[in-house]
């Protein structure tokens, strides 16, 4: 069981699971595994990155459980994300005789979590999955709520499939060796859930900077956990992404064409979605849907956790690029805007009139 200091967060959606939230969970995780699955088989996946870090140590406690554990590494990076590396795990499973009754575990940061949730959703028509983030980014949000996918040459996450996990286990002894470039990434999703929902985390968000928080372990632990709380409670409102879903989408419809323009490269999804919340609000603004000074809260909030959010595209260049977000109906786009730091709302409009307000704000 876990001990005193682990935080356990139960999320009901369509399936119902628990995340778990604290330090050496990494070395039992195959005994809370083996408290929600009844697999023989284990499919470990993971990045060759995170596998010389705890894929040994890992795989030990999942065998430890009585496991037979089945290892699949693949190069780091967005650029793996694709139906190319997704095909090749079929095929691994495939190799590897999965059955329905097997489960796997995603090993790593966002992108190892969602190929391989996309993978139990479809193969054999779905198997079981648990999350094992170990990036700030996955713990916070990617890991939790059941959305997964790949990436197209025409934009992010266009494919993919609502999978809920068996169980998510947060080991945030993990961030220790996380490099600063990627805690700066999960920082912007972190900025992104006080801005929509809490003013209170924002406030405490303000009283750190990254050097301070990542001293402070009960601090980024109990703001880790209060993250998983809003993206609980958002996803049981609203599982399949059709309406309050949409506000965890603040920064990410110009985010996500920002790491399109750059091709996956050079810049993190942290920063694009700084990028793209700094760009909405300070339109917002100029449009009396926010109250002044929203922006530039925002932005020497992001400024303390390294989140530059200047970018070589202008706002027309992005606009296209926005033709093959998940917000677009048909001529309309539903487009998150925070009225002030904790406040947000959904704003559907026709995509001319989007297109029209990026235009004039590159003038």
């Amino acid at each position: 069981m876990p001990n005193s200091k682990t935080e356990r967060i139960t999320v009901k959606a369509s399936g119902k699971y628990d995340v778990l939230i604290g330090r050496g969970l990494l070395s039992e995780c195959g005994e809370y595994i083996k408290e929600v699955s009844g697999a023989e088989k284990i499919g470990l996946i993971t990045d060759d990155n995170v596998n010389a870090l705890y894929g040994d140590e890992v795989q030990t406690s999942l065998e430890s459980a009585g496991f037979s554990v089945c290892r699949f590494v693949f190069p780091h990076g967005e650029q793996s994300k694709t139906t190319g590396t997704l095909v090749k795990i079929w095929n691994f499973l495939c190799e590897n005789k999965f059955s329905r009754s097997d489960c796997l575990a995603a090993l790593g940061g966002g992108v190892t979590g969602d190929m391989t949730g996309f993978a139990a959703a479809t193969y054999l028509r779905g198997i079981d999955f648990v999350q094992i983030p170990t990036t700030l980014l996955a713990q916070v949000d990617s890991s939790v709520g059941g959305k997964t996918a790949v990436d197209l040459a025409g934009g992010k996450n266009l494919v993919g499939a609502f999978k809920q996990p068996k169980l998510v286990l947060c080991d945030t002894d993990t961030l220790e060796t996380l490099p600063e470039e990627f805690f700066t990434d999960g920082m912007g999703e972190v900025v992104k859930h006080g801005m929509i929902k809490s003013a209170k985390l924002f406030e405490k968000l303000e009283s750190y900077t990254t050097e301070t928080l990542r001293k402070d372990k009960n601090a980024l632990d109990d703001i880790i956990a209060q993250n998983v709380s809003i993206k609980r409670d958002v996803v049981q409102a609203d599982e399949f992404d059709t309406g309050e879903r949409m506000l965890l989408n603040f920064g990410h419809t110009l985010g996500h064409s920002i790491e399109q323009y750059y091709n996956y490269t050079g810049i993190t999804h942290g920063q694009a979605v700084a990028a793209g919340m700094k760009m909405i609000t300070d339109i917002a603004e100029k449009h009396m849907l926010a109250e002044k000074g929203t922006c530039e809260r925002l932005v020497k909030c992001l400024d303390g956790y390294g989140l530059n959010v200047s970018v070589e595209p202008t706002l027309e260049q992005l606009g296209s690029a926005c033709m093959n977000d998940k917000k677009r109906f048909g001529g309309t786009i539903n487009i998150v805007i925070c009225c002030d730091v904790g406040a947000s709302m959904i704003r559907k409009m026709p995509v001319e009139s989007f297109f029209a307000m990026l235009s004039e704000a590159s003038e």
